[in-house]
């Protein structure tokens, strides 16, 4: 479904991204793990229109991904950004709405607002409360839910489980899952290396803005070198 090629981005002198390439399939979940600094957010912020970028080719369903992020969203390619990111001073409903922007059939709005309501109840439940007096875990139920009200034909996310409890972590990880098997492709970043490769039927590895291990979300989980560097396991653990 979405294809790069040579993807690099600078800031200034500092190469934050060196001719990555990778897929993304039409179904499932694909994973980008990677240290704090390695460039996955900076790939996302790529894909999305949100930084300038070097690229042989990127393409979404076989067509030029273009480099305004208006456009990008209209393409269907919804991105979630790390650390929530919700507009406080409205309401949790007023919220969801905003991710529908770019529709203007009523029908359908309501239809993914219901969609959303049955995924998170909570959110139905605080639905006139202000986002900002929810709890992180309830934030990040609300961002998931607005990145769905533009029915995207691939979502993105970048950490989701970033700052949240051990429990929530599963929950968030759990509807990510679901996400995916209702039909969503998903493109996920994500620090917590242990559960993305658990649920990533294929996965990545960043090291330094470049790609240095890519396969199966399983085999990079048993890989002696991910699991020393990025699980914390000895190469004999």
């Amino acid at each position: 479904m979405l294809q790069i090629r040579g993807l690099s981005v600078y800031y200034g002198s500092i190469v934050a991204l060196q001719k990555v390439s990778l897929d993304v399939a039409t179904q499932g979940i694909t994973a980008i793990i990677g240290a704090n600094g390695a460039g996955k957010s900076t790939l996302l912020k790529a894909i999305s229109g949100l930084v300038k970028y070097e690229c042989a080719s990127l393409t979404f369903k076989g067509k030029p991904v273009p480099r305004e992020a208006y456009a990008v969203v209209k393409m269907g390619i919804i991105h979630v950004p790390e650390g929530r990111q919700v507009f406080t001073n409205m309401s949790v409903e007023e919220n969801l709405l905003m991710g529908a922007y770019c529709y203007r059939d009523n029908k359908l709005v309501q239809q993914q607002l219901e969609r959303v309501y049955n995924i998170f109840p909570r959110l139905k439940e605080r639905r006139k409360q202000f986002a900002g007096t929810l709890s992180g875990g309830e934030q990040q139920m609300l961002a998931l839910g607005r990145g769905l009200m533009a029915a995207p034909q691939l979502l993105m996310l970048d950490e989701p489980s970033l700052g949240l409890a051990p429990n929530l972590v599963e929950m968030v990880f759990e509807v990510v899952q679901n996400i995916a098997e209702s039909g969503v492709p998903i493109l996920l970043v994500e620090q917590n290396a242990a559960q993305a490769l658990t649920i990533a039927e294929r996965a990545y590895v960043l090291e330094n803005g470049r790609v240095v291990l890519e396969g199966n979300g399983r085999d990079l989980l048993n890989n002696p070198r991910v699991r020393e560097a990025y699980l914390g396991i000895g190469a004999e653990g």
